[in-house]
């Protein structure tokens, strides 16, 4: 008979015990626990998202089947329908979205260089948008999108050249995408590329002021005034103008009154023309169009998130268990992104 690990537990083995533990300790999410600890919370949560596991109750009969391992796998002495509930509606859900980020930073740290090194962009690269999880509003009272719909907005900054989200924000579906950008942690020196919902130029100007750097797509026309054109037009690339200008709306002239770039890109393929704006007066046109085609990376990662983990049904019906499985979500993806560059695997997901 096989006495080695089970493939779950060789999984968890990467999990950080020790950092987990600390924070276990901050929140003090085991007080008053005699049972079901936060660890047996956590790998029940990683298990349910690695096996998908469709609702509360599918999740507990499939853990059912597996009694007599439950100690091997870390589950803990019994796993119930009630105590799991319990603790997704009552344990602090802060001490799974600290260990998400510390999974992150490890996962970022092993995936640097993953990216080829011709890259248009010497720094570092984040795409930043949202995507909203409906849920429903008789269940899920607490949730506002619009009407009578409920639901929840996952607001994502992902590395482009690791293939993993730096930073996360989970809000009501009603917030708009650009009232979080004052919440994203800029870094100097790196370039944040956003769609048309952030069109935002108060948001922008903090970006500049940051000393970083933006493409954001046109969301509506725009008044301005342009200050040099650059004549520069190239049909084989699509740039059809190359432009600095000064915005002179009321508002926009108030919120951004520094020089912009505008640049008008016509693709050929889709038959579409873009506008974009950026601050970044040294790139070549042809690669700001390039780095707004990156921004689809972070449409890719959640895709691949909806279809390979559990993220449209889940196991609670409060915003506290809503966010524990969306941060279990997270440390999922950040477990097989460690495990497959520990293992020398080339591609982390099919989403390149």
């Amino acid at each position: 008979m096989n006495q080695g690990k089970f493939i779950f537990s060789q999984l968890t083995d990467f999990l950080p015990k020790t950092k987990f533990d600390w924070l276990v300790k901050k929140y003090e999410g085991n007080k008053y626990v005699k049972k079901f600890t936060c660890w047996n919370h956590l790998l029940v949560m990683i298990f349910a998202q690695l096996t998908q596991r469709e609702s509360l109750r599918d999740l507990i009969s499939s853990l059912n089947a597996h009694k007599s391992k439950f100690n091997r796998l870390g589950f803990g002495e019994s796993v119930t329908r009630s105590n799991l509930s319990k603790a997704n509606e009552q344990r602090e859900s802060k001490i799974f979205e600290a260990l998400a980020y510390d999974l992150i930073k490890e996962a970022r740290d092993l995936r640097i260089g993953s990216i080829s090194d011709d890259f248009f962009y010497e720094g570092n690269v984040y795409a930043f948008d949202s995507t909203t999880i409906s849920l429903c509003l008789q269940v899920f009272w607490w949730s506002r999108l619009h009407h009578d719909k409920g639901g929840v907005k996952m607001h994502t900054l992902y590395d482009v050249k690791t293939d993993i989200p730096s930073f996360f924000v989970i809000t009501n579906g009603d917030v708009h995408d650009s009232k979080v950008m004052p919440e994203i942690p800029y870094e100097q020196g790196a370039l944040y590329i956003f769609d048309r919902g952030y069109m935002d130029t108060r948001g922008l100007s903090l970006i500049n002021r940051i000393e970083a750097f933006f493409v954001v797509r046109e969301k509506h026309a725009m008044v301005y005034e342009v200050v040099e054109d650059k004549n520069y037009n190239n049909p084989q690339t699509g740039v059809m103008a190359d432009q600095l200008i000064k915005f002179t709306g009321t508002v926009t002239k108030k919120n951004y009154s520094e020089v912009i770039r505008r640049i008008v890109f016509y693709d050929a393929e889709g038959n579409r023309t873009f506008v974009f704006y950026t601050n970044n007066m040294i790139l070549s046109a042809e690669d700001i169009a390039l780095a707004y085609k990156y921004r689809w990376r972070v449409e890719l990662f959640f895709k691949w998130v909806k279809q390979h983990l559990h993220v449209k049904e889940f196991y609670g019906t409060t915003e506290n268990a809503v966010k524990i499985q969306l941060y279990s979500a997270i440390s999922a993806y950040c477990l097989v992104a460690i495990i497959t560059s520990l293992s020398a695997i080339k591609e982390l997901f099919p989403i390149s």
